[in-house]
């Protein structure tokens, strides 16, 4: 296995070793167990799995943690900072109460030992006052499960209580979905347009943000033409304001762009689809479940961890 698999390709592994061909169950799965390299039974809710191989095995994988923080406290503070949703750099500084030297020396650390990534916004501000800091995600999606929804509950969970727990992950587990579902569109969006834009291909890939403004996807092609997109998870049809509203971010961020991306989980109004061109690209969830097909054992990664 590569160093860095992308997570498209942990994500193809996942969902081949485990025999999960419906995107929205391997997606569920993939956000707890994704990159362990665990055999998943898909037969079982993902609350029973939690239960049987993270919350009765909390301290051998406690012990397997250390071996990444050392029981450091400062780097084990960040990482939960940034699993709970604070990822821009100056701002899990100030939450976790350390300088800026200290905070990237951790930050340093912890992408070394693989923990971390930057996400850098693709364009830079119009303006530099604008700028934001550098973005930080985890590399895997089950160490930022560990470090949001199991660290911060270890003393009820060593000693087998497991309702703050509970309590919590039922409130946020969504919110784990559809991150790692807006990372895999740009995938998606990588290969759809490929044909498209086989003279003329996308470079780069990634998010736009500042101080005022995100756009959560921002590619730019060969030529320096740009693409942007944006996604909805709602149980709505995705109306005509979604495609204006993304224009006039791009207008405020002072980004001319050439393109569009609009990716709704429930599909799009008639209005919307009648607007669909070589300038305006829709995508649904049938869309980014083709990022599984064709599984084969090619897809599969070895994985050196101890299994549970």
């Amino acid at each position: 296995m590569s160093k860095h698999p992308t997570l498209l390709q942990h994500f193809r592994s996942f969902a081949y070793q485990n025999d999960i061909r419906d995107i929205d169950k391997a997606l569920a799965y993939f956000t707890v167990f994704g990159g362990t390299g665990w055999d998943v039974d898909a037969g079982k809710s993902v609350e029973t799995l939690i239960e049987e191989k993270i919350l009765r095995n909390y301290e051998p994988l406690h012990q397997s943690m250390t071996r990444y923080t050392h029981n450091n406290p400062v780097y084990h503070r960040v990482l939960s900072i940034i699993a709970l949703g604070t990822e821009h750099e100056h701002e899990v500084f100030k939450k976790a109460k350390i300088g800026r030297d200290r905070g990237e020396e951790a930050i340093d650390y912890l992408e070394k030992k693989s923990l971390l990534r930057f996400d850098l916004s693709v364009e830079e501000p119009a303006k530099e006052s604008n700028a934001l800091s550098d973005r930080l995600l985890f590399r895997l999606p089950f160490m930022r499960f560990w470090f949001a929804a199991i660290s911060p509950y270890y003393q009820g969970i060593s000693s087998g209580d497991f309702t703050e727990f509970e309590k919590q992950w039922q409130q946020s587990q969504r919110n784990f979905s559809i991150m790692l579902s807006n990372l895999l569109i740009r995938d998606l969006v990588m290969q759809k347009t490929r044909e498209q834009y086989r003279d003329d291909p996308i470079t780069s890939i990634g998010t736009y943000y500042d101080k005022q403004i995100r756009i959560e996807i921002l590619g730019i092609r060969k030529s320096g033409k740009l693409l942007a997109g944006e996604c909805k998870y709602s149980q709505k049809v995705v109306q005509s304001n979604m495609p204006s509203a993304l224009k006039e971010k791009c207008q405020k961020a002072d980004l001319d762009v050439a393109e569009y991306v609009l990716f709704s989980k429930h599909g799009f109004s008639t209005e919307v689809e009648q607007m669909s061109g070589d300038e305006m690209i829709l995508f649904t969830q049938k869309d980014l479940a083709s990022l599984l097909d064709d599984l084969s054992e090619e897809d599969l990664l070895v994985y050196k961890n101890k299994k549970y």
